[in-house]
Order: structure tokens, then sequence, then C-alpha cells
């Protein structure tokens, strides 16, 4: 049996840096973003807003959806966002 799989999208702020990452666990995982434990790009950047975010059945499929989109520029990838989060509202309470 697999595990579920998400793709997100962390920001600074509003229109700000992102972060495009994959995840088996999305709360554990941001709340590490949030609180800086994890080192590296989204601390160095302050990347603590989850502003956007994808649900795969396999942590697989996850994978691949995140390799296509880091591929895109950064347009598209605002136009994602702006898609389901056109305040680029803090998602994480919205995952409990």
């Amino acid at each position: 049996m697999s595990k579920p799989g998400y793709v997100y999208m962390m920001a600074s702020q509003l229109n700000g840096t992102i972060y495009l990452g994959v995840t088996s666990d999305l709360p554990a995982r941001v709340y590490q973003h949030r609180n800086g434990l994890v080192e590296g790009f989204t601390k160095k950047y302050g990347c603590k807003r989850l502003v956007w975010y994808e649900v795969h059945d396999e942590l697989e499929s996850a994978r691949y959806r995140e390799l296509q989109l880091k591929k895109w520029n950064r347009q598209w990838k605002l136009r994602l966002i702006e898609e389901k989060n056109p305040d680029w509202d803090d998602l994480f309470e919205s995952l409990f």
C-alpha cells in the first residue's frame, strides 16, 4: 500500500519568494518550515506561509508533479496559486 503525497508551495509574503516541495505528511512539513526547523531555502528566505497544495493518492505521483512544476516559470506558478488562493492566505490552519 502506497502513501499519499502532497505537492505544496510556501511563500515569504504576497508575491514574494516561493518554495515548491513534496511530502507525505503536509501538516508536519509545513510546521517545520513555519518554525525554522528546516535548514536551507525556506529558512533563508522566510518562506513560512503555505499558499498552495495539491493532494495525490500516491507519493510517487506527487513527486512526478513536483518535477513538472519545477520546470514552470514563475508566472505559471503564480497563476496556479491565485486560482485557488487569490489573497495568498496562509492555508496551514485549514489542514486541521
